[in-house]
This record gives structure tokens, C-alpha cells and sequence, in this order.
């Protein structure tokens, strides 16, 4: 887009091309109300940080990587504001791990449409903050702050963006503020709101946060859309573009490196499960899942969290033959099939899937919402999953859509949903041990085209383009829709 120029996109309530309105670059809650509101939640931010000084205290004493965390959220670790004639800087947030992979194919279009932006990458978890730095090694990757006035200050004026691009929805009031006061407007990209936080905000949405201090929300469908509206985003502002995250999959079947498949894959002729992104109490389950259905398959663990690995060790051990640790076989520790693997590392889930021959994706067993399952999907692999996926309602949709995924959805016991993994080793040991892609799930159903469950639909790629910035005035935020860009070409 030329400076200053105008975009023509379709709106998720009209349907009809139309020009966005200006981004927002003034404080949309200006007087002494508002100024109490935030003293009062700064004042509540202080509070949470000093009555448990103790615990911090102690986690700052023990733990390098909590003290890395603490100091970079407190404004540590920041670039240098630019100076007079430095290209301008555009902030990329997302809260974890998922939503800074979700981000790769908006930050590849950012680059190739405006070469002229430094990208720079926040994100809010350690892990998360580990994978930035892997994905993106020539971008600046920094802590997002805590939400106190005074560390937004330093933060908006340390990173001095022209905009910032929030994925998925990481809305902090103060951020909101202080963003909309210095005039860097806000977009919301592959936006969702899940139907318990919706119910949440809609609690205090006059209040915190304010969704109208959002410039342009891109949402992954329209009930998302209209969540947001009912949430008092203007609806000018809310454009249907679909879900980026299918654009940074790799849909094409894989093989584990060489190291991986040695330590990770099962001896011949024996099926491998893989359990990714696992939460507490679920890999107690789908050991004792392991044990009583399909205790010839090797069973590889990979949690959400890797720094709970040695706890794990210490609560598996009564359950059964004591796991191994992926970098313990590292160092030189014989690899042994009948045992649990644990993999205590960070970035190396996809790998690990492309060994698998079934998938569990975790978070699905208790009521934390599910994790992505459209990873392994895209990689052809089967895929289960318990019945908590409130978080990811649509990513479970495709991977369940008819005849292209193999991702089967179990309701009942925890244990029942663990033990039905059953199926798929069993299925494949009969097979001659050979991976079912493009074959068939864990109950005999049609599986996937290799590329087929997670093919991106042309707007998500087209969603990658969205964000448009013209430093050259004021900076400004526009979404095309795929058929509005066609058109126009």
C-alpha cells in the first residue's frame, strides 16, 4: 500500500468493501475517573508483587531462569530507543509458545511486503521466549512487560514501535493506555476469545480492558467477531480473515532427524505414542493408560512445561519402570523401549511428532482448553485428544474434518480417553509397524491426506499480509480480504 493510501477490505458485518477507519492514536478514556481506575489497577499490580516478596525472594535466589523472566518483564533487556534516521521497528506479541509460532507466516509477509521494518518479537514465557529466539534469529525477541504504567512507559519508549500486532488476544489495559496516550495503534491478528473468557470480560468490559483502544481486530471467524463487538470493539473495525496458524505448519509428511529416531523412535516392529504438550495429572493417566492397554508400545511424554521433567520422573516411578530423560540418553545413558521417554527439552516437539505413529495432544484431559492438535495433523499422523478443547474449537474442527484428519474425539473418564490410543499402536504393529499416514486413525476411519488436515484456505495467507504500516505519516493498520486483494490483481 502507498502512503497515505486507502484500503478496501470486507467487513465481517457487511460483507461489503469499505474503507477502515484512522487507527487510534489518542487516549479513548481521558479524565479523573479513568486516571483513578488506573492508579487503583497499578495499585493492585503492586500489591500482587510485594505481599508474596518472599516467594519471589526465594524463586529470584534459585531459579536463573525466573530471574531472566522477572527482569526482563520489569523492563530489562530492552534495544536502545532509535535514533534519528533508524528504520522504523513494528512489535509482534504472542503470550507462548503457540502464538509465536502462529506469528512465523505474518512476520515472513511483514518482511517481504515492507523491508523496511525491523520486526521485533515479545512474548510473555520463558518457553515461548526460547522458541522467539529460534524462530526468529535476526529479529529483536524481548520480554512483554508487566502491566504497571510506569514499566509500559519504559517499554513503548525503549521499543519506540510504529504499531503493535497482538496474536490472538494478549489485551493488558495499561499496555491499551500508555499505547493509545504515545500513539501506537493496535491490532488484534488471528484473533479469538473463547467462550469462558468471553463470559469474563463481559463482566468488567466497561471498565478493563477497554476494547474499543483496539485499532483493528482480524478475527479467525465470525462468532469470534462478533464476541468481540458484544465487547465493545467498533464493528468498522473487525475484519473475518481466518486463521494464520495453518500458514505456519509445514503440511507435508516428515522424517525425525537422524538423532531423533534414535533416541525417540520405538525398535522395530514396535509402535511409537507420543503424548505432546502435556499438563499435570495427565501423564499419570495415560501411563496407567500405557500399562493396561498398549504396554508394548513405547510411550514418549513431551510436557507443556519441561522444567516439571524431574518432578515427573519422581511421580511416574510408582507407577511403573522409572522414565528416561531425552537429555540424559544425550549423555550417553542407553536408550531402553520399554521405558517412558521424557523429553526435557524445549523446540523439539515437531520432531518428536514426526516419530510418532499416534499422537495424544494434551491439555485435553482436564479443563485447561486443549493445545494445538493441527501440528501433528498436518504431518499425517493420527490424532486423539480428551474432550477439553474450549480453546481450540476451531483448530479441533478441521483436524476433525471428514476425510481430511485423523484426529478422534473421546468423551468419559480421563483414563478411557488415554487408554483409547490403544487402537493405533495395536493397528500399526499389525501393519508391520509402519506409520499411518494417510491410512487410518485409532479407530479404523478414514485418515488424512498428508497435507490435507491443516492446508491453509487462501485468506489465512492472505491474513498473513494484513498488517500495512506507512511511518511516513501517522502509522496506519489496514486488512485486505483475500477476494478484495484477487480483485484488485
Amino acid at each position: 500500500m502507498s502512503a497515505g493510501g486507502a484500503a478496501t477490505n470486507s467487513r465481517a458485518g457487511d460483507g461489503a468493501g469499505s474503507t477502515l477507519p484512522d487507527p487510534i492514536l489518542h487516549d479513548r478514556g481521558p479524565g479523573f475517573p479513568a486516571v483513578a481506575l488506573y492508579a487503583l489497577y497499578d495499585l493492585a499490580w503492586i500489591a500482587a508483587i510485594v505481599l508474596p516478596a518472599p516467594w519471589w525472594l526465594v524463586r529470584l535466589a534459585t531459579s536463573p531462569r525466573f530471574r531472566a523472566m522477572a527482569r526482563g518483564r520489569l523492563g530489562g533487556g530492552l534495544p536502545r530507543p532509535r535514533a534519528p534516521g533508524d528504520r522504523p521497528r513494528i512489535l509482534v506479541h504472542g503470550v507462548s509458545v503457540g502464538e509465536v509460532k502462529a506469528a512465523q507466516a505474518l512476520v515472513r509477509e511483514l518482511r517481504q511486503a515492507r523491508p523496511d521494518l525491523d520486526v521485533v518479537v515479545s512474548t510473555v514465557t520463558t518457553t515461548g521466549f526460547e522458541v522467539a529466539r529460534r524462530l526468529y534469529p535476526d529479529a529483536t525477541v524481548v520480554r512483554f512487560p508487566f502491566d504497571l504504567s510506569f514499566v509500559v512507559q519504559r517499554f513503548l519508549r525503549r521499543v519506540d514501535p510504529c504499531a503493535a500486532v497482538l496474536v490472538e488476544l494478549e489485551v493488558w489495559p495499561s499496555f491499551l493506555r500508555v499505547a493509545n496516550r504515545v500513539g501506537v495503534p493496535i491490532a488484534v491478528v488471528n484473533g479469538r476469545i473463547t467462550e469462558r473468557s468471553f463470559r469474563r470480560y463481559r463482566w468488567f468490559k466497561s471498565l478493563l480492558p477497554q476494547f474499543a483502544r483496539i485499532s483493528l481486530y482480524c478475527a479467525q471467524d465470525r462468532e469470534y467477531a462478533e464476541r468481540f463487538r458484544q465487547l465493545g470493539a467498533e464493528a468498522g473495525r473487525i475484519e473475518v480473515i481466518g486463521n494464520i496458524k495453518a500458514d505456519g505448519l509445514r503440511t507435508t509428511a516428515r522424517e525425525p532427524s537422524a538423532e531423533i529416531a534414535r533416541r525417540v523412535a520405538a525398535r522395530p516392529g514396535q509402535a511409537t505414542v507420543v503424548a505432546g504438550s502435556t499438563h499435570a495429572t495427565e501423564e499419570a493417566a495415560l501411563v496407567r493408560a500405557w500399562r493396561a492397554s498398549f504396554p508394548d508400545a513405547r510411550l514418549v511424554l513431551v510436557p507443556r512445561h519441561p522444567e516439571r521433567a524431574a518432578g515427573l520422573v519422581r511421580e511416574l516411578q510408582s507407577l511403573g519402570p522409572e522414565p528416561q530423560l531425552l537429555t540424559r540418553l544425550r549423555t550417553g545413558e542407553g536408550v531402553d523401549p520399554k521405558r517412558p521417554l521424557l523429553v526435557d527439552t524445549i523446540g523439539e516437539l515437531e520432531q518428536v511428532y514426526a516419530a510418532a505413529d499416534l499422537v495424544f495432544v494434551g491439555g485435553s484431559l482436564i479443563p485447561h482448553g486443549g493445545q494445538n492438535m493441527l501440528e501433528p495433523a498436518a504431518q499425517g499422523r493420527a490424532v486423539v485428544y480428551g474432550p477439553h478443547v474450549g480453546n481450540f474449537v476451531q483448530e479441533a474442527g478441521a483436524a476433525r474434518a471428514r476425510r481430511r484428519g485423523a484426529a478422534h474425539r473421546r468423551r468419559g473418564r480421563a483414563r478411557t480417553h488415554a487408554a483409547h490410543a490403544a487402537g493405533g499402536p495395536r493397528a500399526a504393529q499389525r501393519d508391520g509397524g509402519r506409520r499411518p499416514r494417510g491410512g487410518r486413525s485409532a479407530e479404523g476411519r478414514d485418515g488424512p491426506d498428508p497435507a490435507g488436515p491443516a492446508r491453509a484456505d487462501p485468506r489465512p495467507r492472505r491474513a498473513a499480509e494484513a498488517v500495512r504500516i506507512d511511518p511516513t505519516a501517522s502509522p496506519i493498520l489496514v486488512a485486505r480480504r483475500a477476494s478484495a486483494a484477487r480483485g484488485r490483481e
